[in-house]
């Protein structure tokens, strides 16, 4: 799916519902917010006020099941969701749904292409095999590349979701997790921090000092480079970070949670290449020239990048040019 609208979806959850493991990390009742099944009705309901509010932006939005493994719930149950869809689906650019790599097959993508999916988000998480393990996710590295290429191959777009600070994993992990997702070419990627949540493996892990999440630094400073990565083999950055909600926060026990973790990351992004223009330079006063709408990412969150290039020895001013690209910084 092209355009600015692109990321408009109509969202719609089915928490837990069809996962074949319960993985370490996952409380998917927390993350969604709800435990409720969705039913046909409810499909239609969310899809016609939807269509009152985006009006001909529909056309450049996707009908998404998220929340569970899509292809791996009850199959009629699966069929009843996207049979609601039908009566609607002239006015969207498609569907797209979330699934395991290892819930996908020749024989759903037929089923699926159907009814007019177009793009398959797959949750690999990582591309290293100890760390899926350790994690209980129940599939491998190679079965995501299985799946991509199956995928790609029948013309869906292809989504691919990574977590980073498993149990088990390392920052370099994860890195290489990254560069085997850009290898597979998807059309985009979410980037999810782990955080701990009660009553899960990992919470227990936590709780007996045998696991230690990621702090917010050291998970802003990753995923920042994590995003330039995607973004300079053009691979699309969709989401970082987990979705606001108040069961989010009621069931969190540790990790890195924030409710503008993107935010910081690209804010972050701007203080690296701050960094990188006067690595050469003496200290002193220095006018760092940025486009308008990233101002705010350049000060960083409470002026935070301004106070860190103080401590080393850096007074900076920032103003604001219009011709400036987003993300640019130009020092004067």
């Amino acid at each position: 799916m092209k355009g600015k609208s692109a990321h408009a979806n109509v969202a719609l959850f089915i928490p837990f519902n069809g996962c074949p493991h319960r993985c370490s990390f996952c409380d998917q009742r927390s993350i969604t917010g709800r435990a409720y099944q969705p039913t046909a009705e409810d499909v239609k309901s969310v899809i016609e006020i939807a269509l009152i509010s985006l009006k001909e932006n529909s056309f450049h939005s996707e009908i998404a099941f998220f929340g569970g493994s899509f292809t791996a719930i009850d199959r009629e149950y699966m069929m009843m969701l996207l049979d609601a869809t039908v009566p609607y689906i002239d006015r969207f650019h498609g569907i797209r749904i979330s699934t395991r790599p290892d819930c996908i097959d020749d024989e759903v993508l037929d089923l699926l292409k159907t009814y007019r999916v177009t793009t398959v988000e797959l949750g690999a998480q990582s591309m290293d095999d100890a760390v899926l393990l350790a994690n209980d996710r129940g599939h491998t590295a190679e079965d995501v590349r299985r799946a991509c290429e199956l995928i790609k191959s029948r013309g869906f777009d292809l989504g691919l979701q990574m977590m980073t600070g498993l149990y088990q994993s390392t920052p370099d992990s994860d890195i290489q997790t990254a560069l085997k997702f850009i290898a597979l070419q998807p059309s985009c990627v979410r980037i999810y921090p782990t955080i701990v949540m009660k009553g899960t493996r990992l919470g227990d892990l936590y709780e007996q000092g045998l696991y230690q999440p990621q702090t917010l630094e050291e998970a802003v400073a990753l995923c920042a480079r994590l995003i330039r990565l995607f973004e300079e083999n053009g691979v699309r950055v969709i989401r970082v970070g987990l979705h606001d909600s108040e069961s989010l926060k009621e069931n969190r026990l540790a990790g890195p949670y924030h409710p503008a973790f993107k935010e910081l990351c690209e804010s972050r992004i701007m203080l690296d290449q701050a960094i990188i223009l006067l690595k050469n330079k003496a200290p002193g006063a220095y006018t760092l020239r940025v486009h308008p709408r990233c101002r705010s990412k350049m000060t960083g969150n409470k002026r935070s990048n301004l106070l860190a290039l103080k401590e080393m020895g850096y007074e900076i001013q920032i103003t604001e040019d219009e011709r400036r690209k987003i993300n640019e910084i130009n020092l004067l």
